[in-house]
């Protein structure tokens, strides 16, 4: 009999078969008249979720601190993993406001846009699990946010395809290295993670709900090129 495969390989052929969605409505969006002018407001989604992450983590590494003085070996296990993915995600949000000022537009306009439901949707569930259910639950969220690079010449491409300068994709140009290694870090920390089929269970709803709710934000920019949270 062959052994099942490792907890977080199969999370990953999961979301294999549940991300094309996804990747579809991003492809779009490169793909309209003017890509150009839709640029801005992905930025503007992207800092609403970036924005959120490390408080998130925060969450969930607080909720791993208190559950494992009560002896949950799950928690135990997370709390070092969130610890460290803290450290390496702080800031990613100021590098959005930089591909703002190198498109010309003033950087602090990300603090006047009102963030869209369905990122507000994506991100609540996720306090909502960390406390009321186990805060295994964010590495679903993590799965679908950090499990899929742009591709390394992310920047390039769509560079040419906007007529927009290379500058302005930082943010997608770095998260094109710096994904690859945190995807693979997330499989291994899943991978070691004690076997709880129920907690299982809990991750992929939080990935399914996260990858649907990115879809909706995305695809908002396609019916309001304008923005679809004003």
């Amino acid at each position: 009999m062959t052994a099942p495969a490792p907890a977080g390989r199969q999370l990953d052929a999961w979301l294999r078969l549940l991300r094309p969605a996804l990747h579809r409505t991003l492809d779009r969006i490169w793909t309209v008249p003017q890509p150009a002018l839709v640029y801005p407001e992905f930025l503007h989604l992207t800092h609403q979720l970036l924005r959120a992450s490390v408080p998130m983590m925060e969450s969930a590494r607080d909720r791993c601190a208190e559950l494992a003085a009560g002896g949950d070996p799950v928690a135990a296990a997370l709390h070092p993993y969130w610890q460290r993915h803290i450290a390496e995600e702080a800031g990613h949000d100021d590098w959005v406001r930089e591909d703002l000022a190198a498109l010309g537009r003033d950087p602090d306009e990300v603090w006047a846009r009102f963030p869209c439901a369905s990122v507000a949707s994506a991100v609540g569930a996720q306090y909502f699990w960390i406390r009321h259910r186990h805060p295994a639950s964010l590495l679903g969220y993590v799965a679908v946010t950090e499990g899929s690079p742009p591709p390394p010449d992310v920047a390039a491409v769509l560079s040419d395809r906007t007529g927009l300068p290379r500058a302005a994709f930082r943010t997608l140009q770095r998260h094109a290295v710096l994904d690859r290694h945190h995807r693979d870090e997330l499989r291994r920390t899943i991978d070691a993670l004690p076997g709880d089929a129920q907690l299982a269970a809990t991750v992929r709803l939080s990935a399914l709900h996260t990858l649907n709710m990115l879809t909706s934000a995305f695809a908002g920019l396609l019916a309001s090129p304008e923005g679809a949270c004003r």
